[in-house]
């Protein structure tokens, strides 16, 4: 599947997740190698409102067809969550090396706060990033 979309700029609640706690030291120290890991992770990327409108309008769509194709209701009918491919990877994931966003400077607040506040159980076997050292 290819998608067409704007230039970007600036560099690039599911069932299974969890919250780790981090301790006030690491709290903002994580430095993301952009493995692309956490985006083939399965599960939901729940979107707000907000998120809807301003993914439709970076990627110059309308919001209902945004949703229509980019997003699924989740099981218990409350979000509206991004599409995945079947493999389970994030529909705007871009595998080239470093993995990047396809919607970095509009991606949702729950794929920014990962994984200080959520993550997948074994992340950190899975992730490339760390904490604390740059």
């Amino acid at each position: 599947m290819t998608l067409k979309l704007p230039a970007i700029s600036s560099p690039p609640e599911q069932s299974s997740a969890q919250i780790k706690m981090v301790t006030p030291a690491e709290q903002g120290n994580f430095i993301c190698r952009r493995c692309g890991n956490c985006c083939r992770w399965p599960g939901y990327v729940r979107l707000s409102a907000a998120e809807v409108e301003q993914i439709a309008a970076f990627l110059q769509l309308e919001v209902e067809e945004f949703t229509a194709r980019y997003t699924i209701l989740t099981k218990d009918r409350r979000n509206l969550s991004l599409k995945e491919l079947e493999s389970g990877s994030c529909i705007f994931l871009d595998n080239t090396e470093p993995a990047s966003c396809l919607i970095e400077t509009v991606k949702p607040r729950q794929c920014r706060q990962f994984p200080l506040n959520w993550n997948f159980p074994g992340w950190e076997n899975e992730c490339n990033g760390e904490f604390g050292r740059e």
